[in-house]
C-alpha cells in the first residue's frame, strides 16, 4: 500500500468487451470508495491483442512493472480471434501473467445468484455456492509452446511439481476454512484427479493427503474427475471448495459457470503468494463489441473478490466488508428483476450497472 493509505490498482481493460465491463466495475468500487474509509488509486494500462497489433507485443514491460508495482491488477478480457502470434495461437497477456507472477492458484467461485436461472432441476431451492481452484501454472498447461509436433504424432507433456502443490492444498484448505468461520456448515475440501490411471494424479493425491492431516477441521474428500463431472450436474450444492490440475480445472471451472447463468456471471482470480489478477470467466466476446449487450456482473463480482483479498492480505476488515457489500448489491440488482441479454432479457451494461449501484 502506498504512503497515503491508498489501494494501488492496475487496470488492464483489455480487448473486446473488457474495457465496457470494466467502467461500471470501476464506478462501483468508486462509490465504495465514497461511503468507506477505503481508498483506491487508479492506473490504467494496454495489454492485449489490440496492443500486440499495434507494437508486436502483447503487453509492454511498463504494463509488466505496474503489475509488479500494485497492490492488486484488475483484469478485464484480453485477446481476439483474429489476431495471432506466427504460430496461430491466441495473445493471452492473462496466461503471461500467470506464468510471470506465479500465480498458481486459479479461484473461480461459481455462486448461484437469487433470480439467475439455472440449469440444474433444482438448484434455486437448494442453492449453488462452491468454488473450483485450478491449478494454473503447471499441469498439461506447462506445455504450452513446447508440444513436439511431427508427421506421425502430438506430445505434450503433464508436470506437477511438489513445491507448487503444496502451495495449492495450502492455500485451497485456508480457503476452505475462512468460508467455514462465515458460515459454509457443510464446508470442505475436494481434491478432484485421475489418481487411478496417472501416476503424476497420484503423487498429487498424495500431496493433498499429508495436506489434510495439517488441516484436520477441513472435512476433505477424493473424486476422481468423471465421477465428479456427472456430480456437478446432479448435485452441485453437496460441493463447497474444489482443487484440481490446471486442465481439469479449466474445463470444469466452466462447467461450473454455466450452472449459475453463464460466463457473464462468473467472477474468477489468479493468486500467487504476493500478486493477484481479477477477471471475469469471459472472453472477449467480439461479436457483441461496441453494442452494449455485455453483462459486467462477473467483472464486478471480480473486483468483490479483489477486495476480499486484499482484506486477508492486509488485515483491512473495512474491504472485506465492502467485497461483501458488492456482493449483496449484485443479489438485490437480480433479485428486483434485472435480466441480461443472454437469458433472454433486454437489460444491458448500463442497466445492469445503474441497478448494482443503487442498491449499494
Amino acid at each position: 500500500m502506498s504512503a497515503n493509505n491508498a489501494l494501488h490498482i492496475a487496470v488492464l481493460a483489455g480487448d473486446g468487451i473488457g474495457p465496457e465491463v470494466m467502467a461500471p466495475a470501476l464506478e462501483v468500487l468508486r462509490k465504495i470508495e465514497a461511503r468507506s474509509g477505503l481508498k483506491f488509486r487508479f492506473t490504467e494500462a494496454p495489454a492485449g491483442a489490440n496492443n500486440y497489433r499495434e507494437t508486436g507485443k502483447s503487453m509492454p514491460e511498463s504494463t509488466v512493472r505496474l503489475c509488479d508495482e500494485a497492490d492488486a491488477i484488475l483484469l478485464g478480457a484480453c485477446g481476439l480471434p483474429s489476431v495471432r502470434y506466427p504460430d496461430n495461437t491466441e495473445i493471452m497477456p492473462q496466461v503471461e501473467l500467470r506464468f510471470h507472477f506465479d500465480l498458481y492458484a486459479g479461484v473461480r467461485p461459481a455462486r448461484l445468484i437469487p433470480g439467475v436461472p439455472s440449469p440444474i432441476v433444482g438448484a434455486d431451492k437448494h442453492g449453488i455456492d462452491l468454488v473450483v481452484i485450478r491449478e494454473s501454472t503447471e499441469g498439461l498447461f506447462a506445455s504450452m509452446g513446447k508440444g513436439v509436433v511431427t508427421h506421425d504424432e502430438a506430445r505434450e507433456t503433464l508436470v506437477i511439481t511438489r513445491k507448487t502443490s503444496e502451495r495449492l492444498f495450502e492455500f485451497s484448505f485456508r480457503l476452505a476454512e475462512r468460508r467455514k468461520a462465515r458460515g459454509r456448515v457443510k464446508g470442505g475440501l475436494t481434491c478432484v484427479d485421475k489418481a487411478n490411471v496417472f501416476k503424476a494424479f497420484a503423487f498429487f493425491r498424495e500431496m493433498f493427503d499429508e495436506a489434510a492431516k495439517r488441516h484436520p477441521d477441513v472435512k476433505a474428500d477424493r473424486l476422481y474427475v468423471d465421477a465428479c463431472s456427472a456430480m456437478l450436474v446432479k448435485r452441485p450444492w453437496d460441493f463447497d471448495v474444489m482443487v484440481m490440475e490446471n486442465m481439469f480445472g479449466d474445463i470444469l471451472s466452466d462447467l461450473t459457470a454455466g450452472l449459475i447463468g453463464g460466463m457473464g456471471m462468473a467472477p474468477s482470480a489468479d493468486i500467487g503468494d504476493r500478486h493477484a489478477v481479477f477477471q471475469p470467466c469471459h472472453g472477449t466476446a467480439p461479436d457483441i463489441m461496441g453494442q452494449g449487450k455485455a453483462n459486467p456482473t462477473g467483472m464486478i463480482l471480480s473486483a468483490a473478490m479483489m477486495l476480499d483479498w486484499l482484506a486477508d492480505r492486509h488485515g483491512l476488515e473495512s474491504a472485506a466488508e465492502a467485497g461483501e457489500q458488492i456482493e449483496r448489491a449484485v443479489d438485490k440488482a437480480y433479485a428486483d428483476g434485472i435480466k441480461p441479454m443472454e437469458f433472454g432479457g433486454s437489460n444491458g451494461t448500463a442497466d445492469i450497472a445503474k441497478a448494482v449501484l443503487a442498491a449499494l
